[in-house]
């Protein structure tokens, strides 16, 4: 669970309170709970509008997670100006502000992770602060600063959004549905489905990512920070809920890096770059995946072995561990800055043949095994001593 809340001295007096969207987030999830159940039971919906509403909430869903967070935010890879443009135009129906400042908040969120006085919502001010309140009043961690994004200022379709975002989004939000409702015959039900509660589905799918992310899962890769690894957020968030993993290698395109892990953003990426609207897709090897875990379980593994009432007969059989993973890390160095020499001497093929491939593989197989040894002895640290 998450760390104590800190409050930070900026928040000793209340910050003004921002009436636009306090009445926007109030408003849009009063009609989503009063009115579009209200309106069913009277009128009934049809298939048609429920229909409307998942498609343009899995647009809208996607253009936050594949283009807001891992496109813009995180150059995680390059997008075609088409599939950039429907990134945009869907974006701004979510009603999460332009790319521009969306991209500016969440890489402050990166560098400044739970710093109460930097990180826009850190998750140790509280899951209401970093889910919804951190929007709701003008706190100093919230000030705008387009520092961090002059790469972003330099792509028109994003800046076009931004300067034209008010009028985008009443014609996504508002334009759009009512088009809609014209064509199928029932514009209130479609504006409460495909605009309102879309809407709001789309706003608690993502603020779950900052609030739950920061205080329900595990921390596999890293426990620096409040990030947690949640497969039950994930299902929700096209796999954003996979946010351990994101905080130590945010440059990975990828959340879900198993083939079994739910992340359908990733899978969207990749299937765009089949269709040729994605390239230069950016993912951590593999090694440094290995690296990073077992790392966590040494470290666990210490803690653990502290508490065993065996640990003086453990001891030796960790450091051994210890040792070789060690080991395998320096030659894993060692291999990387061949590599690097061999590109500067342009002999790539020295870095290609298939010896030094397959002694990367050994690596890589070796921290595999020594994770599963180490859970091994994990779990008897506290029934026997070592033989």
């Amino acid at each position: 669970m998450n760390s104590e809340v800190q409050t930070p001295p900026q928040d000793k007096e209340q910050a003004p309170l921002i009436w636009v969207t306090t009445i926007l987030f109030s408003a849009t999830m009063l009609v989503a709970l009063v009115l579009v159940p209200l309106y069913g039971i009277v009128y009934g919906y049809e298939w048609f509008e429920w229909l409307a509403f998942a498609v343009y909430g899995a647009l809208g869903g996607f253009s936050i997670t594949a283009g807001y967070h891992r496109l813009w935010s995180h150059k995680t890879y390059e997008a075609h100006w088409l599939l950039r443009w429907i990134f945009a135009l869907f974006g701004a129906a979510t009603l999460q502000n332009s790319a521009l400042i969306w991209s500016s908040g969440h890489r402050r969120h990166h560098r400044h992770c739970d710093d109460n006085e930097k990180d826009p919502y850190s998750a140790k001010r509280g899951f209401w602060f970093s889910h919804i309140g951190w929007m709701l009043r003008e706190y100093k961690s919230g000030e705008l600063n387009f520092d961090n994004v002059k790469d972003l200022q330099r792509d028109p379709i994003v800046m076009f959004q931004h300067r034209y975002y008010l009028p985008l989004v009443l014609v996504m939000n508002i334009g759009l549905p009512v088009f809609l409702g014209l064509l199928t015959g029932d514009v209130i039900a479609m504006l409460l489905l495909a605009g309102v509660l879309r809407i709001v589905v789309n706003h608690h799918t993502t603020f779950f990512i900052n609030s739950l992310a920061h205080i329900w899962g595990r921390q596999p890769y890293t426990d620096e920070n409040t990030a947690r690894d949640n497969d039950l957020l994930a299902f929700f968030t096209f796999g954003e809920g996979y946010h351990n993993y994101h905080h130590i290698f945010q440059t990975d395109y990828r959340n879900g890096i198993r083939w079994y892990q739910w992340d359908p953003t990733k899978w969207v990426i990749k299937v765009s770059s089949w269709l040729g609207l994605a390239r230069n897709l950016k993912t951590v090897p593999s090694l440094k995946i290995q690296r990073a875990m077992l790392a966590m379980q040494f470290k666990r593994a210490e803690q653990k072995l502290e508490k065993s009432k065996h640990k003086e007969s453990w001891r030796a059989l960790l450091e051994k561990e210890t040792a070789e993973f060690k080991q395998a890390i320096n030659t894993w160095t060692e291999l990387q800055q061949s590599r690097y020499e061999a590109a500067r001497e342009r002999l790539v093929e020295k870095w290609e043949s298939a010896a030094v491939h397959t002694k990367v593989k050994e690596i890589e197989y070796s921290l595999k095994m020594q994770r599963k040894r180490l859970q091994i002895m994990m779990d008897q640290f506290h029934l026997a001593p070592a033989h």
